[in-house]
Parts: structure tokens; C-alpha cells; sequence
């Protein structure tokens, strides 16, 4: 028998700096009601769900920006959510701004089962962009100076009746955030992100921000034998234009459903996590064919050597 998730994969357009929790949270629901009338399982939404991408300004004083973080998940502000998903027996994926009780800053994101009991909450490993003032660029990209890095690594929870596992953003960049996974028999990888289309760093990359956000899921789906779903929060934010093109992408690198606005959009797929042992028991069978005596070059060095 199969086992099919339906999954509502629940992007989101811009969020103003100006825009309130409450009138986000009442977006959010909106689009959760929308999944319900899919008969939607699990709706994911983007990475830094309930606020503006504040690491685009720089601040001397970190704490001035308190505001944007979340002491506390369900907070008064956000119970409307989690009361919404359980009358509604809908689970969800939300990120969020951390800022824990001893004073650490993350990148978070947090796994909710249909009954509203929390699963898990996943922390960012791959913090991309600078840690100091850059006055020259035309926005910041400053998540190394609002987010510290992880050292929790890349979990995977039994939820929903599968293997599911999470990451934000860049981590959708590294293969190594994928395998740790596929080693631990991911079948669904939640992975929510803020992409701005400008690059300053390299400028000719600005055209193929869709292309590669489309090659590393699908390239990370089809080598780990699992689901990925993708999840923006694009459109002109703040002045600054960031990637749409949400998508769910199959076992087989396939994309079979993908966002076609930058605006509050679901796009809903059935899948079936029984689709995945047609890839890991085969062509990626790891136990088979992997080679880990000769891939220690991967956890033992950091940068390039080239000898």
C-alpha cells in the first residue's frame, strides 16, 4: 500500500518592513485554510515566515533588532496558528528568527504533527553572506552577524508516516546537507528560503538564480532517493526583488509542482514516500555501492588544498 502525503507547499510574497505578526499570521492561516480544501497533510512555508529578511540592514547594536527574533514558539502571536492547523488536522513547517533564553541567535525552523505536537525544530548549519557592515552594497546580506551556525547538524524524524528531514536556504547549496540525510533514510526534505536575485559577489549569477535553485533540489532529490519541497518567500521586498519558483520535487529528480508567481501561492502534489526505494534500492543503493574510505577528504578538510 502506498503511503502518499499530500503536501501544499505554501510560498509566500513580500513582507513589508511595516507589515505586522498578526496581519502575517492571518496570511498564514488564509493559506493553511486554502490546503485544507486541498486535503493537505503538511503545508511548508518559507524560511523567516513571520517577518521582513531584516539581515538586509546592518545594526551596531544587535539588540535593537530584538523584535524580529522569537523568544518563544507558540508565542500569544502565533497560537493562532498552531490552534488553526490542529482544528484543521493539517501539520505544518514554519520558519522563524530564535533567540533563545541565554542569548543565541538562529536561523530555525520547526516541524508540527497534524495533532499540533511538535516534532522537531531544526537549526541552520550553512550560514551564508558577511558578519560586518558593507556601507557599498545596495542591500546587506549580514546573516553571519544576526545567525550563528548550527553545530546540531541535519536530523530526521519519523512524522507523517515517513522519514522526514529539514533545512533552510543555503543549505540547499551543499550536497554533504542532502547525504547526511540520505544516510539517515530521509524520504521528505522541508527546506524553506529568502533568495534575493541579486548577487553582488558575482553579478552573472543573478540570471541563473532559478536554474540553480531548480539544480540543487532536483540534484539533491534524485542522489538521495527523496522528496525535497522548496519554499520562497519572493517578490519585491523591501525594494529588493527575491526568487519565486517554488516547487516539490520527486524522488527522481522530477519537478511536479512549481509555484508561477512571486505573491502568497500554494501549489500542492500527492506524494507517494514509497516512490523513494525505487532510487535507494537501486542505482543509489548506499550500502551497496557507497565508498566512505575514500571520501574522507570531505569531513577532514575545509578549504581547497591543492597540491
Amino acid at each position: 500500500m502506498s503511503r502518499i502525503i499530500t503536501i501544499g507547499a505554501a510560498q509566500l510574497g513580500p513582507i513589508q518592513k511595516e507589515h505586522s505578526r498578526e496581519e502575517v499570521v492571518e496570511r498564514l492561516i488564509h493559506l493553511l485554510r486554502t490546503a485544507a480544501t486541498a486535503s493537505c497533510d503538511l503545508v511548508v512555508f518559507p524560511e523567516l515566515a513571520l517577518t521582513t529578511f531584516f539581515p538586509r540592514w546592518f545594526v551596531e547594536d544587535i539588540s535593537k533588532t530584538d523584535h524580529y527574533y522569537e523568544t518563544e514558539m507558540p508565542s500569544p502571536v502565533t497560537q493562532p496558528l498552531f490552534d488553526e492547523a490542529k482544528r484543521l488536522g493539517i501539520g505544518f513547517c514554519l520558519g522563524y528568527a530564535e533567540l533563545t533564553t541565554d542569548g543565541h541567535r538562529f536561523n530555525t525552523q520547526i516541524l508540527v504533527e497534524k495533532d499540533g505536537s511538535v516534532v522537531a525544530k531544526y537549526r541552520k548549519v550553512h550560514i551564508p553572506g558577511h558578519e560586518h557592515n558593507e556601507p557599498n552594497r545596495p542591500f546587506q546580506h549580514a546573516e553571519r552577524y544576526y545567525f550563528e551556525p548550527s553545530m546540531e547538524g541535519f536530523g530526521v524524524w519519523k512524522a507523517f508516516d515517513a522519514r522526514v528531514g529539514m533545512m533552510i536556504c543555503n543549505d540547499r547549496r551543499w550536497p554533504e546537507s542532502y547525504r547526511v540525510m540520505g544516510l539517515q533514510g530521509v524520504e521528505l526534505i522541508l527546506c524553506g528560503y529568502n533568495t534575493p536575485i541579486h548577487y553582488l559577489p558575482d553579478p552573472s549569477q543573478d540570471i541563473l538564480q532559478g536554474f540553480h535553485n531548480a539544480l540543487v533540489m532536483q540534484s539533491g532529490a534524485y542522489q538521495n532517493g527523496s522528496w525535497v519541497v522548496g519554499v520562497a518567500k519572493g517578490g519585491n521586498e523591501e525594494g529588493v526583488e527575491s526568487l519565486g519558483q517554488s516547487m516539490i520535487v520527486a524522488p527522481s529528480g522530477q519537478i511536479v509542482a512549481q509555484a508561477l508567481t512571486t505573491d502568497d501561492e500554494l501549489i500542492v502534489a500527492r506524494c507517494d514516500m514509497d516512490w523513494c526505494a525505487r532510487y535507494t534500492g537501486t542505482l543509489f543503493d548506499f550500502e551497496k555501492y557507497r565508498r566512505p574510505e575514500v571520501y574522507g577528504r570531505i569531513t577532514s578538510q575545509r578549504g581547497v588544498i591543492k597540491d
